[in-house]
């Protein structure tokens, strides 16, 4: 049976859009109810449910921390990548798309909490890099020269933002950028195995051809 080409973009490209403005709606609508409900320090602030490194308490902000931002500006510079970058892992269904999310929030999160700088760190730049480390390296994990074209115009576009990996930019959380990264190196090969193991089972020769 013949391998099905891999998608570069969505199947339905105005439901995909439709989805990630929903997803980026709902970034601002949790910073404008944080704006509206001004806290007298960050610990009861809404910011406060982010991640703190190496406490027991800030553990849980491996959940929420994609979804706060430190104000508009913040959140506005993570928008514009989040959305694009969204829409073209929505290339591979919403079931890639769920999945590759929760390996790389896991993991941005999980490596922010070991290793992070003393402090609060909150919104999504981790979820962005770690989508974009999927979406460049997925055309090579599945030899797709249409999805290997997609990775080369990102990377001329946006390949800048993957210095943010290194330490030494002050208030920027590196370290939720190189676990980002690393969790999409981990989505790409899961992803990559999965698909694999979905063809061998259907290969003639086998007991499903």
């Amino acid at each position: 049976m013949e391998r099905p080409r891999p998608r570069v973009l969505p199947a339905n490209p105005l439901k995909a859009a439709f989805g990630m403005l929903v997803c980026v709606a709902v970034l601002f609508g949790i910073e404008l109810y944080d704006v509206a409900t001004p806290a007298p320090n960050i610990a009861m602030d809404l910011d406060g449910n982010g991640i703190r490194p190496r406490t027991l308490d800030g553990l849980d902000g491996i959940l929420w921390a994609p979804l706060l931002h430190f104000g508009w500006q913040h959140l506005i510079s993570n928008s514009v990548p989040l959305f694009v970058l969204g829409w073209l892992l929505l290339a591979g269904g919403l079931r890639q798309f769920i999945g590759v999310t929760a390996v790389v929030w896991i993991v941005a999160g999980a490596g922010t909490w070991l290793i992070g700088a003393p402090g609060y760190h909150v919104g999504a730049s981790g979820v962005i890099f770690g989508w974009m480390v999927f979406l460049l390296l997925r055309g090579f994990a599945q030899r797709s020269i249409a999805q290997i074209l997609v990775s080369v115009v990102l990377f001329f576009y946006w390949g800048g933002m993957l210095w943010g990996v290194l330490p030494g930019q002050p208030g920027i959380s590196w370290e939720g950028h190189l676990f980002g990264a690393i969790g999409g190196v981990l989505a790409t090969w899961l992803v990559a195995r999965s698909t694999r193991r979905r063809v061998s089972r259907t290969e003639p020769g086998t007991l499903a051809g």
